[in-house]
């Protein structure tokens, strides 16, 4: 697996040299306070012709992400408008996988609505491996996680408790080859279309987790980059609401598991709840 620096694809290499077109995508729910931020340095990237799409996902925000988003030049999708037969919307991943059915991009990134550090090389270093090196497929963002307390006192790390407690010691004990995946849960990441398109996503918090262990199924880690993007800062969410992120994360691992033979279905906890690859849905329509 590869490891790149962000500074490795500043925005005049990519105009450069990209031959895919790209869009860029922000899931979004009740981000108004920091919406703004992301979007007005993605749509620069458009409107300079780095990127091709931008488009915020607002999962029915009662707040104004929607509205900032609009009126900074983004594309606004509602993902409950998205293949409206699969019912309601059920969390993050389940956003994501109706909004590839409006994604025109060869190359897809995603970045997260949360952060307060974003700046354009998020989507420049996880877009340049795709664009630049040969082989790539499929690549994630890392960065150091500082923790900021209800006090706003701000220590060097501490964030990410998810990741390092339960998603790092679950890969480095069922799939070491993964060990050295240093965000596996970052909402940062892209791909090349075809490739997502054969992926199923887990409907809510299990997303990242999911996919980044049915990619490695898919091509390996030769096909799998990963970008130091410097600094994520992001709120911090209470430890009691972190239960149900490492539950997803843990039912995403033994689903797997459960699959592979590695584990009876007696020791799995439940299945995540997943939809399919877009690539099926599009072959049975063909089939009818």
């Amino acid at each position: 697996m590869r490891s790149f620096h962000h500074t490795e694809f500043p925005a005049d290499r990519l105009r450069a040299e990209r031959m895919p077109t790209v869009s860029v995508c922000v899931p979004a729910r009740e981000e108004a306070a920091t919406i703004a931020a992301i979007v007005r340095p993605l749509v620069t990237l458009r409107d300079a012709g780095v990127v091709d799409q931008v488009v915020v996902l607002d999962d029915d925000s009662q707040d104004e992400t929607g509205a900032i988003a609009a009126a900074l030049g983004a594309e606004v999708v509602r993902p409950a408008a998205l293949l409206p037969a699969f019912g309601p919307v059920l969390g993050k991943g389940d956003a994501m996988w109706r909004g590839l059915s409006v994604l025109t991009g060869e190359v897809v990134c995603f970045v997260d609505a949360d952060s307060e550090d974003f700046g354009a090389h998020f989507a420049t270093g996880l877009i340049g491996p795709l664009v630049c090196e040969d082989g790539v497929q499929f690549v994630k963002g890392f960065y150091r996680r500082p923790f900021k307390s209800a006090d706003d006192r701000v220590v060097p790390t501490g964030g990410g408790r998810v990741t390092e407690l339960t998603a790092r010691p679950l890969l480095a004990a069922f799939h070491p080859e993964l060990a050295a995946v240093r965000q596996p849960l970052a909402g940062e990441f892209a791909a090349r279309r075809e490739l997502l398109e054969r992926t199923a996503f887990c409907t809510g918090y299990a997303v990242e987790m999911g996919m980044l262990l049915d990619v490695y199924a898919a091509v390996g880690s030769d096909a799998i980059a990963q970008v130091d993007l410097d600094v994520r800062q992001n709120r911090h969410q209470p430890l009691e609401r972190l239960a149900p992120m490492a539950d997803a994360v843990l039912a995403a691992v033994t689903s797997r598991l459960r699959r592979e033979g590695r584990l009876s279905a007696a020791e799995a906890v439940d299945e995540p709840l997943e939809r399919p690859p877009l690539a099926e849905l599009r072959a049975l329509r063909d089939v009818r």
